[in-house]
């Protein structure tokens, strides 16, 4: 049987043979060579490594002298190589951290400026974000509408509107009216005296043609919508709370402060276009 034992700092292979009996070979290698054999200058392969330190166990050690002795490590087959060098990560390393001697205090502010620079970076980075999508929320909400935006302007054609009629069209989502006025109406609206006015306006500054009066339908008190060809006063009549306008939209009756007001717009051959100047 075979068995290992520990002697000092040398690990040793034990061969014990059947009834403390050796073999011849081993038991003449022994008569020869009573001493342990210095393997430096006879060690050239593994097997010559293997043969010289086979040696016989010593007179004054535990175990008797027909015990021969084997070393482990010298005779272990190791073909690896060992001029591995230690690899070097310097290009990997922040630059306060190559020289490995110097204490972590002397490089504690240059390692800190990493984190820091990334932490305010990152954070001005979001609140740069965040300020932007608040600030196109508020300006997308307070825009026009898409489908307002394409009712940036309207065209009205003037034969739809017999005279003496007014008609009601959607412009950027308030109601206009266009009131196709007679002489009698234009006389009359040209012949108020504009002292009396609660808010002085004359007929031809509120009109580019006589016969055509546009204003938008929206009561400047409360922002109601007038009944057309209502009133005392032959033009429009607010039943919210009695405002009364006349036949070129100025407030004569009523708790409305200001007129109608009077979008932008402009003749085109036999149209009106609304939104246009």
């Amino acid at each position: 049987m075979a068995s290992l034992v520990r002697s000092g700092s040398t690990a040793s292979k034990i061969i014990c043979g059947t009834n403390q009996q050796l073999p011849s070979n081993i038991g003449a290698s022994l008569a020869a060579s009573p001493k342990t054999v210095d393997v430096s200058s006879a060690s050239t392969t593994p097997y010559s490594m293997q043969k010289a330190v086979t040696v016989p166990a010593r007179q004054n050690s535990l175990f008797t002298n027909n015990i021969a002795v084997k070393g482990v490590n010298v005779t272990s087959r190791r073909l690896a190589h060992t001029d591995v060098s230690f690899p070097d990560f310097s290009k990997y390393r922040r630059e306060s951290t190559l020289d490995a001697s110097k204490p972590a205090r002397d490089t504690e502010d240059p390692r800190r400026a990493l984190p820091v620079a990334v932490y305010y970076g990152v954070g001005g980075m979001m609140s740069l974000w965040a300020g932007k999508e608040v600030i196109q929320t508020m300006v997308a909400y307070k825009a026009m509408a898409a489908d307002q935006r394409a009712l940036a302007s309207i065209e009205i054609n003037m034969s739809d509107i017999p005279e003496g009629q007014t008609k009601t069209f959607e412009w950027r989502g308030k109601p206009v009216f266009v009131k196709h006025r007679t002489k009698a109406e234009i006389a009359r609206e040209k012949s108020v005296n504009v002292a009396d006015l609660r808010h002085p306006q004359h007929d031809d500054e509120r009109v580019q043609k006589d016969e055509w009066s546009v204003v938008i339908g929206v009561c400047t008190h409360l922002g109601c919508v007038p009944i057309a060809n209502s009133g005392d006063f032959g033009g429009y009549y607010c039943p919210c709370h009695g405002s009364h306008y006349d036949g070129s939209g100025r407030i004569r009756k009523g708790p409305a402060p200001l007129n109608l007001h009077v979008p932008a717009y402009a003749f085109k051959d036999s149209s009106i276009v609304i939104g246009s100047n």
